[in-house]
Formats: structure tokens, sequence, C-alpha cells
């Protein structure tokens, strides 16, 4: 049986009762924390917390190389964990179907994603979001300006009125971000909403964002403002997203001017 588990948004204490007990009584438990981590905890923490050992595994041991948990889960209970929620990710999704394969039962315990979470701190009403993008560091694609995957995400959105996610980069023990930044050793790396908000000046100075950080944790910090005002931003430590909202019910404007400080007057309003 292999068993995916979400551990959600922050700390140890962010698994859902269902996913607390299958990893304790599973027999082998593994993580990956390259797509998202936990910021409020380490693994040594989890461990202690749950009172289970934990193989975290990089890129290349889950989407390469997962033979070894594959082996293992033909015969004993593993739980596989990941932040968030488990299968936002198409990594987790091609693991499940590897093991399906080689005929491993598989089984989905979900956590509280960033994308609800971002929702529910905001106001703004979860059926109303498009298509999410990634804004990605300038040196992980390469080329200058935004990436078209953003622009026209973003575009396409407000051309029918909706509000997008900006996810912002992360880079988790990544040797080849390393060497393009022309750095030495390896070393993780979060992309925080003001800078978000300098890259997504340069073709939206005046477009109103709504910064959400640290959701799930005790003190998540939600604030609007154009991308050029957030810029100019100190948003705290990571992990932090920007949503660009699009045309606003006035439930929706209402909570972005009480919850976030947003100018109703920058906003589009049905």
């Amino acid at each position: 049986m292999l068993t995916f588990v979400g551990l959600g948004l922050y700390d140890e204490r962010s698994i859902t009762v269902e996913g607390q007990q299958a990893l304790r009584t599973a027999d082998r438990a593994y993580a990956e924390f390259y797509t998202s981590r936990l910021v409020g905890t380490t693994v040594a923490d989890l461990e202690a917390y749950h009172g289970v050992e934990i193989e975290v595994r990089d890129r290349a041991g889950v989407e390469r190389h997962p033979e070894d948990v594959l082996e293992v889960a033909e015969t004993e209970d593993v739980a596989f964990l990941t932040a968030g929620d488990t299968m936002i990710s198409t990594t987790h999704v091609d693991l499940r179907l590897r093991a399906h394969e080689r005929g491993i039962e598989t089984r989905v315990i979900h956590g509280v994603t960033a994308q609800t979470a971002t929702s529910a701190l905001t106001g703004l009403q979860n059926y109303r979001f498009g298509k999410a993008t990634t804004l990605p560091f300038p040196y992980a694609h390469g080329a200058d300006g935004l990436p078209a995957s953003v622009t026209e995400t973003i575009d396409d959105n407000r051309a029918d009125g909706l509000h997008t996610v900006v996810y912002l980069d992360i880079k988790v023990d990544d040797e080849a971000a390393s060497r393009r930044r022309g750095e030495g050793d390896t070393e993780d790396e979060y992309m925080t909403a003001d800078v978000g908000g300098k890259l997504l000046a340069e073709a939206y100075p005046d477009l109103v964002g709504v910064v959400v950080a640290r959701a799930g944790s005790p003190d998540p910090l939600i604030a609007a403002g154009t991308m050029s005002e957030l810029a100019e931003g100190d948003f705290g430590d990571p992990l932090h997203l920007l949503v660009i909202p699009g045309e606003c019910h006035l439930l929706e404007a209402d909570a972005l001017v009480e919850l976030a400080g947003a100018d109703r007057d920058a906003l589009d309003i049905a």
C-alpha cells in the first residue's frame, strides 16, 4: 500500500487527523520538499512529533528513480509525504500511476492547499479563480522580461474577469539553479512578494496585487497594492504568493478593502 499524505501548509501540526494516523501506522515514510515545504518546522521536528523516521527524497529520487519506494510499497505500508495537498503536483500523480502499473494499492489523504487558503484569507471566491501560474526567478527561465506563460495567464484571466494566483518560485537544494546563479554551494531560495512585485511591475506597474504570506501559520499576512507599491514592501518570512484580482463582486471588494487594505477605487468592481 502506498498512501499519499498532504501535510498542510505550515508545521508538524498542520496535518489532518486522518493523515496523522496513516503516518504513525505506516511501516516506512518518505517525503519530498522540492515542490513546496513546511517553513514552520523541520524534518527532525516532524519525526519527533509523529514518532516516525522520514526519508527525504530529492527530485531525482522521486521522478527518475522511485523504484526502491515502489518495491517497499509492494509488501509494506508506505506513507509518502508532501507539503500542502498531496496531488497538486504532477510529480505525485506520476508516482501514483507507476504504483498502479505494479499492482500496488494507493490511497490519497488530502491536506490544506495554498489555493483554498488563499481564497479564504483574501475573501475572493474560489469559483472565480482562473488558471494559476508560477513566476520563476529570472535565472531559471533564461529570457528577458516575463515569461509568456505568466503574461498570457494573467491577461487571459483578466479578460474573463477571473482572479489569478501567481505562485512564486522555490528552489530547494537545486544544484542546477546554484550553478546558474554562479554560486558554489546549493541553498534553498524562496521568491518573496516584493521580488515578485518588482518583476511583474515591468509589465503591470499599476495592476493591483494581493500578497498572501505564511498561509496556515499563526500570523498570516494579507496586503494589497499596485505592483510598483508591492515591489517596495517587506512582507516577512516565506512562503509568499501573489493574487491578481479580476472583476470583484461587492462582497469580494469589501473583503479586500477590510482584510488586505486595498484601495477600493483601484479595484475592478462588477
